[in-house]
């Protein structure tokens, strides 16, 4: 028993050992190759992102959690701009038509009124108009207003000097660096800007995937502090005393009792409520109509209201990691405010805990393996141990608003269940199975490889020469691909193969051998197959991938064909090789021929 318990502990020594070397392999190539550590930190980084998207999905789909119905967005919708477009004769509308909307709002005593819109100077509205805007917008204390910070060179536009009473008092005493500094800006009406309206940011941030999954509250231009528009706005709806903020050590901006968890780049993540329209929404000519009645059928009172546009032709619609994934930008705002409100952003973990977390899941593995007797008892108590984990990182962002890592643990789980294996393969030389799967099995498109293309072949030559039974193969080509690659990026190539290779596996018999030849040429076999038969099935493979779309990343899709060559034994050949070339001979006829079709040999 105790040489038994010694054993153990030195394969699962070793096994850590084979963790730490490889571990220690890889950071030094990643030191060394600063193309190669971009390319992994980019995978990486956008994968977390995706994991992030699919747990908000599913946490939305469980009604949780539920929107602030305080907030209302008054949306320039397409009917809105129809209407306001033939009532007005223009786009932008008259400034002063805002102005009426301000005053007949605020009758009803809102909480804020909200504008994600930029009144900049224009040659097209009159000064009467302009000014009527600036009077109602400097007549009341709730009244917020949005302008563009960016990077324009002075000598296109010269920074504007922002007067104290919009700065931000901002003591950090944490390890947060603002990403997100600036050194022009796009000004709105001096009159505002020098007026009583509060005005913010209304940059948004996005991820390297164009998808907006969190917003800076405060941003840094000319080396001062300046809000978000709906972080202004919020922090005096919490606490109309707070004057000056904080960022504590642990990366928490204080307003008031309400702490917002920031990134190390000063960004907080939003928790989304989900589709867009989840919070109350009033299309603005319902409002111009009331206006035109002089009545109060839209409820106001005590409300947050935010302004802005949804109609497509205005191209204020962001993208954003929720169901439908698009969001007009006032919604975004909406979505921040209503954080605020509920204290109810995601806080992301450190490094140092996402180190424990990476120690914790390779340690269990190696135990997991290191006292299985099986290998099927191994692998299954591997599985639920990683989806154990996925609903353990569910449960947290949805409870408890915490988000731990899933895309490096979950590889670590399975490069750590691999090196164990290695381990006991290097002491005990017992991993057939798992290696028998390696050897037969592509990992991109889970096809069987080339080598068991191969055998199988050959072995199915001999079946049918001793059954007297015909069989065929199909040699698949995609069309076009190199030209997809350089057009798409070889990520959209690769999940173009996995995709192509599930379509061709789900229209084939379970009796059929689905490989992969090689690059993006892919092969079936057909047993008990006569040759019309076969090109039947060749012809409704065709079919499927061409009316199949295909997903190219999170928000495009595009169209795939496949060219197709057949052969049939005995009737076109006697040898491997020879069914090889028949059917490459059909191949080759349906590329010359248009491609999106099974080939002929003439």
């Amino acid at each position: 028993m105790k040489n038994i318990i010694k054993t153990k502990w030195f394969v699962f020594g070793t096994y850590l050992l084979l963790v730490m070397a490889t571990l220690l392999i890889g950071f030094v190539l990643l030191q060394n190759n600063r193309t190669l550590k971009n390319v992994i930190t980019s995978f990486f980084e956008v994968a977390e992102n995706r994991s992030f998207d699919y747990r908000q999905t599913l946490k939305i789909a469980h009604k949780q959690p539920v929107p602030n119905k305080d907030i209302v967005f008054l949306a320039i919708d397409d009917a809105s701009l129809e209407m306001l477009w033939d009532k007005y004769g223009e786009w932008p509308i008259p400034r002063n038509v805002y102005a009426d909307m301000i005053n007949h709002i605020e009758s009803q005593k809102p909480q804020a009124v909200i504008f994600d819109l930029m009144f900049i100077k224009s040659m097209r509205t009159t000064g009467e108009a302009d000014n009527a805007l600036i009077n109602a917008m400097n007549s009341y204390d709730n009244i917020y207003t949005g302008m563009t910070f960016d990077n324009q060179p002075t000598d296109v536009r010269l920074p504007v000097e922002l007067p104290e009473r919009l700065k931000l008092n901002l003591v950090n005493n944490s390890d947060v660096k603002i990403k997100y500094s600036y050194t022009n800006c796009r000004p709105i009406l001096k009159e505002l800007i020098n007026g009583k309206v509060n005005i913010g940011s209304t940059n948004a941030q996005r991820n390297s995937d164009g998808i907006i999954r969190a917003f800076s509250p405060i941003i840094n231009y000319k080396e001062d502090y300046y809000p978000l528009l709906s972080f202004g706005a919020a922090s005096k709806y919490v606490s109309s005393e707070v004057k000056n903020f904080t960022i504590d050590k642990d990366r928490n901006l204080l307003v008031g009792d309400t702490r917002i968890p920031l990134t190390k780049d000063g960004e907080a993540i939003l928790n989304w409520y989900g589709k867009s329209g989840t919070h109350t929404v009033y299309p603005m000519f319902k409002l111009v109509k009331e206006m035109e009645a002089n009545v109060h059928s839209l409820d106001f009172k005590d409300k947050v209201i935010i302004i802005g546009t949804s109609a497509m032709s205005l191209q204020d619609n962001k993208s954003v990691p929720v169901q439908e994934g698009v969001y007009p930008g006032a919604e975004v705002h909406a979505t921040f405010f209503n954080n605020v409100l509920d204290n109810n952003f995601i806080k992301q973990t450190s490094t140092g805990v996402n180190m424990l977390i990476l120690l914790g899941v390779v340690a269990i593995v190696g135990l997991i393996v290191m006292y299985s007797a099986s290998t099927v008892f191994s692998v299954l108590s591997t599985i639920l141990f990683m989806i154990a984990y996925l609903l353990v990182s569910y449960y947290l962002m949805s409870g408890a608003n915490l988000w731990i890592p899933v895309v490096l643990p979950t590889i670590a789980i399975m490069i750590a269940f691999a090196l164990s294996y290695l381990a006991k393969y290097l002491i005990k030389s017992r991993d057939f199975e798992y290696q028998y799967k390696l050897a037969t099995v592509d990992g991109l498109t889970e096809l069987y490889n080339h080598r068991y293309f191969q055998d199988a072949l050959r072995n199915q030559i001999e079946t049918s020469r001793r059954y007297g039974q015909p069989f065929s193969l199909i040699i698949i080509d995609i069309d076009f691909f190199k030209k997809f690659n350089d057009t798409y990026g070889h990520q959209a190539g690769d999940a173009v193969l996995k995709q192509v290779a599930q379509t061709l596996k789900k229209n084939s018999r379970t009796t059929d051998f689905v490989c992969r030849y090689g690059g993006e040429e892919m092969s079936i076999i057909l047993p008990n197959t006569a040759n019309q038969e076969a090109v039947n099935n060749a012809n409704r493979l065709c079919k499927a991938i061409a009316e199949r779309p295909f997903q190219l990343n999170a928000t495009e899709t595009g169209n795939v064909t496949i060219s197709l060559g057949v052969s049939t034994f005995p009737d076109n050949a006697q040898t491997a090789q020879e069914l090889i070339e028949y059917a490459d001979k059909g191949l080759y006829y349906a590329k010359e021929h248009g491609r999106n079709q099974v080939g002929k040999v003439e």
